[in-house]
């Protein structure tokens, strides 16, 4: 909306940024954390990763660090909204790309010939909760492995994660302060 005003988002007031804890994409093109293995079907069924109208599986990955500080610049992101936390409930690990190996070098910002260059990610791995997120009410009960993955999410993305989805009903979005 924004852009076809020709307004930056920060003029508007606050700029929510809203993302997976994982990624997701729908058709083709370039997704570098993109999972062709077990954990990627589990994040697809565990998350109902499915285009609503095709029925098509949509194409899961871990979370893409470079791709998420690219949106929060583009678009003047204040707080973020992590939703599907849940989906990562059962990982023993998680992996989150914070860089990319480039022709030959290190980035960590998206490469701008991604599209027809090798990009391999870089991972930190962080341990996973493994536990059921449905009951809790506050952040105060989350695990902390949980609690870790959106201090090292905010740290590296400079942005304070506000909101936390532990699940589709509404009584499962905790506010953090």
């Amino acid at each position: 909306m924004c852009t076809g005003l020709g307004v930056a988002p920060g003029n508007v007031g606050r700029v929510f940024g809203i993302f997976k804890a994982y990624c997701t994409r729908v058709g083709s093109g370039p997704f570098p954390t993109e999972l062709f293995d077990d954990d990627g079907n589990r994040l697809r069924e565990t998350g109902q990763e499915y285009g609503s109208t095709t029925g098509r599986p949509r194409r899961c990955g871990w979370l893409d660090l470079p791709a998420l500080k690219y949106a929060i610049m583009l678009n003047g992101v204040d707080e973020l909204m992590m939703m599907k936390a849940d989906v990562l409930n059962n990982f023993e690990q998680i992996k989150v790309a914070v860089a990319f190996q480039y022709d030959g070098k290190t980035t960590d910002e998206i490469p701008f010939d991604e599209v027809s260059t090798q990009v391999t990610p870089e991972y930190e791995i962080l341990d996973g909760w493994k536990s059921e997120l449905s009951n809790i009410e506050t952040y105060d009960q989350f695990p902390k492995a949980l609690k870790d993955y959106i201090a090292f999410i905010e740290k590296q993305a400079k942005v304070p994660v506000r909101i936390v989805s532990l699940g589709p009903d509404r009584n499962q979005t905790i506010f953090k302060k």
